[in-house]
């Protein structure tokens, strides 16, 4: 006799999906006055901290496989916010924020303030610092 399906409520990954889905919307309401989604603020933050980089090597720091990091780069380049040149070996392509991407930070930057202190007041500042360590521990094992 087959075993029923455990209960959707107890799988990790659907809580985890869940509530990476919600948190995201929260913040990409924020951040929509300067036309990026959450995703693209981080994408640009992360950029701006590892400046020019390789594209492989920042698909790795930012825990994302290479083509999903593809897709997401095309609409960031597309209106100038980075661009893709020659790496400095020649074989790769690296990867480095425009003027235009630091502006679009700098304007950002105020919006995300207030989604994370929106976040944290909702859900508590002390819960939210043990939230990010724990899916940091989460990125690091699995």
């Amino acid at each position: 006799m087959d075993e029923p399906p455990p209960p959707v409520g107890l799988c990790h990954c659907n809580a985890i999906r869940q509530g990476a889905r919600q948190v995201t919307q929260f913040y990409d309401r924020h951040l929509a006055a300067v036309g990026l989604r959450t995703s693209q603020y981080s994408m640009l933050v992360g950029l701006r901290r590892l400046g020019p980089i390789a594209i492989n090597a920042f698909a790795d720091a930012m825990a994302m496989d290479r083509t999903t990091m593809g897709r997401a780069l095309k609409p960031l380049e597309r209106d100038g916010l980075l661009a893709i040149g020659p790496g400095p070996n020649g074989r790769t392509r690296a990867l480095h924020l425009t003027e235009a991407g630091h502006r679009r930070i700098a304007e950002a930057e105020p919006l995300w303030r207030v989604a994370q202190a929106g976040f944290e007041a909702r859900y508590g500042a002390e819960a939210a610092c043990d939230l990010r360590a724990a899916l940091a521990r989460v990125v690091r094992r699995v």
